[in-house]
């Protein structure tokens, strides 16, 4: 039984797995960091945040030497999971902690969908 977490994640309560929801391949289990089973890419600012005219001295960008992108993707089919913007070596936030045995006992109870 699947329990649908974000757009594109959700977790498998039987075998306690994060999935992914556009292919189904398993990542991690549910009770430990999904993007330790994600590929990872860091999007260089230049790229993620082109100038908005053409020639212009003026940048929106973040400072590179205080920001980067990181995304995290499906290492099966591709889809993005996740993206966040972090100091450079900072290590992967763990965004979502649920309670599985909550989960479970809710799903049991007919009270989840």
């Amino acid at each position: 039984m699947t329990v649908r977490i974000t757009e594109n994640l959700s977790i498998d309560l039987d075998r306690e797995d994060w999935c992914c929801v556009a292919c189904g391949h398993r990542l991690a289990k549910a009770r430990e960091n999904y993007k330790t089973g994600c590929m990872v890419a860091e999007v260089p600012m230049e790229e993620a945040h082109p100038p908005m005219l053409e020639g212009a001295a003026v940048s929106f960008m973040p400072n590179p030497d205080f920001c980067r992108l990181v995304e995290f993707y499906c290492p099966n089919c591709g889809t993005v999971l996740e993206n966040e913007y972090v100091p450079p070596g900072h290590p992967l936030t763990h965004d979502i902690e649920l309670d599985i045995d909550a989960l479970k006992a809710r799903r049991a109870s007919g009270s989840a969908s």
